[in-house]
């Protein structure tokens, strides 16, 4: 049987045959090109390479001569995410009462703003890690010895707070805090009635405390952890100007600490209702992305990991990976068993966005999260569409002349392959197969 493949003109000034296997075996390698291009433009399709801010160059057409090229190829991978200010958290609100007023949703509050009002009176926000356990104020010395009596809310019938020059609440029946373990020995202090002898508390509490006083610009005292007559007297001033009664005793319920800037979310009461544990939600101010990664790779997700986040409207922004959570949850219909497919386990992925201004004005929304998977520096590439099936097994590819050289393929990335063997060198010109 006769072979009526025509034979490929080779070019000018070439006189070498076909390759070893004769022009039957070249025949098949050709026919094979174009499902190996199909499988490759699969490969690109699943995300196994390719991306990035750029994308690639337009694939060359078939028949032409492209050179091998050396090159720095990276793989990049996509996941969906979503824009937020992150999960909401209820609030740590110690009053008791009726709510009487409340913030809109997506309201910032800073150090010194009212978080909302319990019987009128505000819930002011301060800075700090550590939660408000007790009142803070003054204690008073109760005839005989001891403190005066407390009610637990820092009511109590002492002389006041003994601050000097200080006009005495509620006609010389102060509010005082219950003694404490971390309550220091009474010290005496000189009123207009004479002298009192009052407890001053101490602790980190307290320290925290006047350093929000302070930094609210209400001075006079020293801050540590010490809750003098001085502090008192600051406190009665903050008091003044919140326009609530002058005490010079912080209630339990009068603030709430949080580590910053607070953005407010839905309430979960209503105006004229108790208040409760979940009555006021918040997140952070910042905007974050958070991900919802495949349990079985996330290897990417390491905290300090740098990603590129794509916004809706098509632009890139800088993220890092802040946080991974440590417990995986497969979405409604059950979990896959091989840890692929839709019942897939996840795990929380959350990307932090250090430049705000960068995402504009946008405050939620769908998002693509990119991550870098491998990368091979100075290496030789080819276009994928390059790549030819052999015969034998492996990959080829068709050189100008018409032979065929295998080569190892390597990285797939950026419309392109790392390709190597001992007859691959940079320069050489391969052909697209038709």
């Amino acid at each position: 049987m006769t072979d009526t493949v025509p034979q490929l003109d080779d070019g000018p000034g070439t006189d070498a045959g076909p390759p070893r296997g004769g022009r039957g075996r070249r025949t098949a390698l050709i026919a094979v090109a174009v499902a190996v291009a199909a499988v490759v433009a699969v490969v690109g399709a699943l995300g196994l390479g390719g991306g990035g801010d750029e994308g690639p160059d337009a694939p060359p057409r078939t028949g032409s001569l492209v050179p091998v090229t050396r090159a720095t190829l990276t793989e990049r991978t996509r996941v969906d995410g979503r824009l937020g200010y992150g999960a909401e958290t209820p609030l740590p609100v110690k009053a008791t009462g009726t709510v009487t007023w409340l913030p809109e949703a997506g309201t910032t509050a800073e150090r010194g703003d009212t978080l909302l009002r319990v019987d009128d009176r505000p819930v002011v926000l301060l800075y700090g890690s550590l939660p408000m356990y007790r009142d803070l104020g003054l204690t008073t010395a109760a005839p005989g010895g001891g403190t005066a009596p407390g009610d637990g809310t820092g009511e109590g019938t002492g002389e006041g707070t003994g601050v000097p020059g200080e006009r005495q609440p509620d006609g010389g029946t102060g509010k005082a805090t219950a003694a404490s373990p971390s309550a220091a020995p009474a010290v005496p202090v000189p009123t207009g009635a004479g002298t009192t002898a009052v407890t001053e508390l101490r602790g980190m509490d307290v320290l925290q405390f006047e350093t929000n006083l302070a930094a609210l610009g209400y001075t006079g005292f020293t801050v540590d952890e010490r809750f003098t007559a001085r502090t008192a007297a600051a406190v009665e001033r903050w008091q003044k100007a919140l326009g609530v009664p002058q005490t010079g005793t912080v209630g339990i319920g009068d603030v709430v600490y949080s580590g910053g800037k607070v953005r407010t979310g839905r309430p979960g009461v209503r105006l004229g209702e108790a208040v409760g544990e979940n009555a006021l939600t918040y997140t952070g101010t910042a905007r974050k992305v958070v991900v919802d990664a495949s349990a079985a790779d996330a290897s990417w997700a390491v905290r300090g990991t740098t990603v590129r986040v794509r916004l809706p409207d098509g632009t890139s922004v800088k993220g890092e990976v802040a946080s991974v959570g440590r417990q995986a949850s497969a979405p409604e219909g059950g979990s896959g068993e091989d840890g692929s497919g839709p019942g897939a386990a996840t795990l929380p992925v959350t990307v932090t966005i250090e430049d705000q201004k960068s995402v504009g004005r946008l405050e939620s929304g769908p998002v693509t999260v990119e991550y870098v998977g491998r990368e091979v520096e100075d290496v030789l590439t080819v276009p994928v569409a390059a790549l030819v099936a052999l015969a034998e097994g492996g990959h080829g590819l068709e050189t100008a002349n018409g032979d065929f050289v295998a080569v190892k393929t390597g990285l797939f990335a950026d419309g392109k392959v790392e390709v190597s063997g001992p007859a691959v060198r940079e320069g050489l010109k391969v052909r697209i197969p038709e």
